[in-house]
């Protein structure tokens, strides 16, 4: 996590906050300091452990504005993904704020002002641009300079992106932060920043409305819970599908001893990758939000694990040409680029929380005199059947664009317990290898029983089903390398991807781990 926002939650916890008052702090802060990868312009997804026991899950996922359809990008009979990814009719309406100051009203231990007031003073005096967040907006800078709020706050007068160490200050969000901790996130959800966002959107072609953010709701599933080799597995229930198939990949590979495997060999890759395959074909057709598709609860179930189970074979890649069946897929439904942070208290308090805008910068749209940067999370429908998104994903009706209707999400805070008592907090950042990600540093830690740090720096690898390749870290190796592609796999190898965090108990103990991929900071305080 960014250092800033580690320091914002180690001040609240000073102050005799919770680890729920630790994670409120870090997102509002993630917003200013973090802000290509989420904020308050976008949307997130909670699961919390509290210290009575209970279990609890907030849905702060963006949903499609009221005047969505599905063939809303459609030109000449084509999808155009560029409307989808970029400007106006990209953004759903956020749920980030939302879900915020629920979790604080209902579980923290101080007001949710004190959280922005304090955030708005790091907008206000700026903080000098990391390297990683320089990076983001020279990758982005073409598509920031359509946008005048947008490229006066992120670009230099010149038009060339600003640079690492530049001080980056932004007191339009501060603006807005203090009007939210002064008036409620009423000022937001149909207030003053949604009338200034519905005009902004009517003079540029866009369809997102006052109305929408008036209309917005938080939801709490229950959560998606499986178990794995003795321990209680919690995730997000849909539109997440990384509760739902990080459960799935688990319950998959439970019928392997990976313990027994050198986690360095090609077998041990060339199995998980199989689960992999399996449960993201399954995603691309089943998955969406459960309020408007037929999203089945099987696809957890241990028996439909199994069958999955025995198609892998250990010498080659076997071809998975489409989706399974789970058991009763019918009628036993769920009910109707990003940053991960995960916080601990000793009192008991767990919470796990993975927040976006989704691609950098979202949209590149900021609402004028707002400093608010707007997701582009509609692309995170299936815009047509067969059209992967930014990130390479194809999905089928479940997840077609419908009024109000939540995108689906890679996103997979999750948490595990051992004994009925949590021991991880865990998840990541990266698209849809968030899912893979944290599943690994699962395996890592309950197969092999590595500590924190060393479990997140494992290599990394990803299977989608399509394309049917794996993603692949180049520190494993070229001799593994080479034995999976005598077994039939395709490779795309990259120097480093993705980013897990984590916070979880060994002996005793808490620990608390960042990627070592990206600078940043996680303390055991």
């Amino acid at each position: 996590m960014d250092p800033l926002a580690t320091d914002a939650a180690i001040r609240v916890m000073k102050k005799g906050g919770n680890a729920i008052d630790a994670a409120v702090a870090a997102g509002l802060t993630l917003g200013v300091v973090n802000g290509y990868n989420s904020g308050i312009g976008g949307g997130c997804f909670i699961v919390a452990r509290l210290a009575d026991g209970q279990v609890i899950t907030i849905n702060g996922r963006e949903t499609a504005p009221a005047k969505a359809h599905r063939d809303m990008y459609l030109r000449a009979g084509k999808a155009d993904t560029r409307l989808s990814q970029h400007g106006p009719l990209a953004s759903g309406v956020p749920g980030a704020l939302a879900a915020y100051a629920r979790l604080a009203k209902a579980h923290g231990k101080l007001p949710l002002r004190f959280h922005l007031e304090t955030a708005a003073t790091v907008a206000e005096e700026g903080f000098a641009i990391p390297a990683a967040y320089a990076g983001r907006i020279r990758a982005t800078a073409r598509g920031l300079k359509r946008f005048p709020a947008s490229k006066a706050l992120l670009l230099k007068p010149d038009g060339s992106p600003k640079s690492t160490g530049d001080l980056l200050k932004q007191p339009d969000l501060a603006r807005t932060y203090r009007a939210i901790a002064q008036k409620g996130t009423g000022w937001f959800y149909g207030g003053p920043f949604a009338s200034k966002t519905e005009v902004w959107m009517k003079k540029n072609g866009g369809i997102l409305a006052a109305r929408d953010f008036a209309d917005y709701k938080t939801t709490s599933p229950p959560p998606v819970r499986t178990t794995y080799r003795g321990h209680t597995i919690l995730g997000m229930q849909p539109p997440s599908s990384g509760g739902v198939h990080v459960a799935q990949i688990l319950n998959i590979l439970e019928h392997f001893d990976l313990a027994k495997m050198d986690s360095k060999s090609a077998d041990f890759y060339h199995v998980i990758t199989e689960a992999m395959k399996l449960a993201f074909a399954d995603r691309a057709h089943w998955l969406g939000d459960p309020a408007f598709a037929k999203v089945p609860r099987g696809l957890v179930d241990k028996a439909y694990a199994k069958k999955l189970a025995a198609r892998i074979r250990m010498n080659r890649a076997t071809p998975v040409k489409t989706h399974g069946t789970p058991p009763r897929s019918t009628d036993h439904l769920y009910g109707k680029h990003t940053t991960h942070f995960s916080c601990a208290d000793g009192e008991g308090n767990w919470v796990a929380i993975t927040a976006t805008v989704n691609t950098s910068f979202g949209s590149k749209v900021i609402i004028p005199g707002t400093g608010v940067i707007m997701n582009n999370e509609m692309d995170d429908f299936s815009i047509a059947p067969g059209v992967p998104n930014a990130f390479g994903l194809i999905g089928a009706e479940a997840n077609a664009v419908a009024p109000g209707k939540r995108p689906l999400s890679s996103m997979s805070p999750t948490i595990v317990l051992k004994d009925g008592k949590p021991i991880l907090a865990v998840g990541a950042a990266g698209g849809p290898t968030i899912i893979t990600q944290t599943l690994l540093a699962i395996i890592h830690t309950v197969d092999f029983g590595r500590p924190l740090k060393e479990a997140l720096a494992q290599p990394h690898f990803h299977h989608q089903w399509v394309p049917d390749q794996i993603r692949i870290e180049k520190k494993v190796g070229e001799k593994v390398f080479a034995e999976l592609r005598l077994r039939g796999h395709t490779l795309k190898v990259y120097d480093r991807m993705g980013a897990t965090q984590a916070v979880g108990l060994r002996d005793g103990k808490f620990e608390a781990a960042h990627d070592p991929r990206l600078k940043g900071k996680a303390v055991a305080y």
